[in-house]
């Protein structure tokens, strides 16, 4: 008997040891998922030139490649976190992850237009269940409240890294083996991924059972997610008061009305409008948002500026985000291990605030500028980006009910992508209209004298390049001041019923 409980007392560390390695595999599973569908989405904006030599189509024609994409992932991620929630999070996570690999293959045989765009909507339907499904995965693996804000940190750095290294990959995939690689890669890689969720990810379900689907409120929610991301997306190009914009402004205030009344209604709502009481959960979506918004309205120019006015190639451009990765990656983990120790509000607020300091510090770029003046900000606004990213998350998972993390973490995910499409819509108007008043500006300010051809056209240019640089720099001063506003949002955040003490239902 004595021999039997020595045996037993023996066995524990190691029991406590492969457990602890687990949660570590988990963690680096999601981060393979995450990394491959983020990666994605940013490797194939490099392809667009090839596919519309290839397939013979206007630059117009080939935006609803992206536009298509952006619509299919943003109507479905509610609902992939409200079903992982329901019938298990591991099946939604392996489903989505085959659906995806399965839509990245067809895309990579796509014969045209019309294919490739069935093929990418298939593609953002399966690669929408990744975010919520695997925030909700972690969160319940790491109960612990440190523990949890490590490895959300880790996970966060690489959702954003993926965006910084799409370029440097996609480039010498597609200079050397065509565009249809940049699809076809994710075949290997995604087998890897998915074979890893099969063997390490634990099932994790809601403990209420749910007997009910909110149909309509999917429905209603995705229609007026539909008009919206298409205005924001095309406002620009239709006009913003045009009759297609106004029918979108139609459908969005009507369908927006009828989903919180069926949601007030229904038993169980796709989106528990509860959330919107707790003022922890309130704020935290309330400075993702604008920091979102500031950072896509204002990140989307500065491979344009390189190009444009500082004469790189898109390789060189892509190399100047390199830094940002590298200060990203850096940034995250310690804001993780921040959890616990400093209340999340303040590591949000000074997250933010030294976002806002990186956004403006481009404020001042012109033709003379150097690669350091761009990748220096880079890295500053990266580093504040990263170690706020797990502290934001981590609130989130923290003051919703276990049952509610999916489709907790699926209005994180929405908000952020709402505010990207956002802010590069708003901030696209602002440097057209500005570049616009600038021209007569400085073109009333100035006089020349002289009738020669070649003096005129020399003046022309300079006005519209000053006109241009000035309304760059007024973009980045506007996106890093609503950033900076949007830090104040989280000073109030309260987290008195933080909870770390998660029990799941785990098969």
């Amino acid at each position: 008997m004595e021999r039997e409980v020595e045996k037993t007392t023996e066995t524990v560390p190691d029991v406590k040891e492969k457990t602890s390695n687990l949660k570590w595999w988990i963690l680096l599973t999601v981060i393979v998922g995450t990394f491959l569908g983020r990666l994605d989405q940013t490797i194939v904006n490099l392809a667009l030139p090839n596919i519309i030599s290839d397939f013979r189509i206007s630059v117009s024609s080939a935006g609803w490649i992206a536009t298509a994409y952006i619509l299919a992932n943003a109507v479905f991620v509610p609902i992939w976190g409200k079903l992982g929630d329901t019938i298990g999070r591991k099946k939604v996570y392996i489903i989505g992850f085959t659906v995806f690999i399965i839509g990245s293959v067809l895309a990579g045989f796509a014969w045209n237009l019309p294919s490739m765009i069935v093929f990418r909507v298939i593609q953002a339907i399966a690669g929408s269940a990744d975010y919520p499904t695997a925030m909700a995965i972690l969160a319940v693996t790491f109960k612990e409240g440190k523990e949890r804000g490590q490895a959300l940190g880790i996970w966060s750095s690489s959702f954003a890294a993926a965006s910084v290294f799409g370029p440097l990959l996609g480039g010498p995939l597609i200079d050397h083996f065509g565009w249809r690689s940049v699809f076809l890669i994710n075949l290997p890689v995604g087998i890897l991924g998915l074979l890893m969720a099969m063997r390490f990810i634990n099932e994790s379900r809601s403990e209420i059972t749910s007997t009910f689907f909110d149909w309509w409120g999917a429905l209603s929610l995705g229609g007026m997610l539909s008009a919206l991301v298409l205005v924001l997306d095309k406002g620009a190009e239709w006009g913003w008061m045009s009759a297609s914009s106004l029918i979108c402004y139609f459908l969005i205030v009507v369908l927006t009305g009828l989903f919180i009344r069926i949601e007030k209604v229904v038993s169980e709502p796709i989106v528990d409008l509860r959330f919107f009481k707790i003022p922890a959960f309130v704020n935290t979506l309330l400075n993702n948002f604008v920091v979102f918004m500031g950072l896509m309205g204002g990140l989307f120019l500065l491979p344009v500026f390189a190009q444009t006015f500082l004469g790189y190639n898109a390789t060189q451009t892509g190399y100047l985000f390199m830094p940002m990765a590298v200060a990203l990656m850096a940034g995250a983990p310690i804001g993780g291990a921040l959890a616990g120790k400093i209340q999340a509000r303040y590591v949000i607020f000074a997250s933010t605030i030294v976002t806002a300091l990186g956004l403006y510090m481009f404020s001042s770029l012109d033709p003379k500028s150097t690669a350091l003046s761009l990748m220096l900000p880079l890295c500053v606004m990266a580093f504040g980006l990263g170690f706020g990213m797990a502290q934001r998350t981590n609130v989130i998972a923290s003051v919703v009910d276990q049952h509610e993390i999916g489709i907790a973490s699926s209005i994180l995910a929405l908000a952020r992508n709402v505010a990207g499409a956002f802010g590069i819509a708003v901030f696209g108007t602002i440097l057209t209209n500005r570049t616009k008043s600038n021209i007569l500006h400085i073109n009333s300010l100035s006089h020349l004298y002289s009738h020669n051809p070649l003096d005129i056209q020399k003046f022309i240019t300079l006005i519209e390049l000053k006109a241009q640089i000035d309304a760059y720099n007024y973009v980045f001063t506007v996106s890093s001041i609503i950033v900076l506003v949007g830090a104040f949002s989280v000073l109030w955040l309260k987290l008195k019923n933080e909870r770390t003490d998660i029990t799941v239902h785990v098969e």
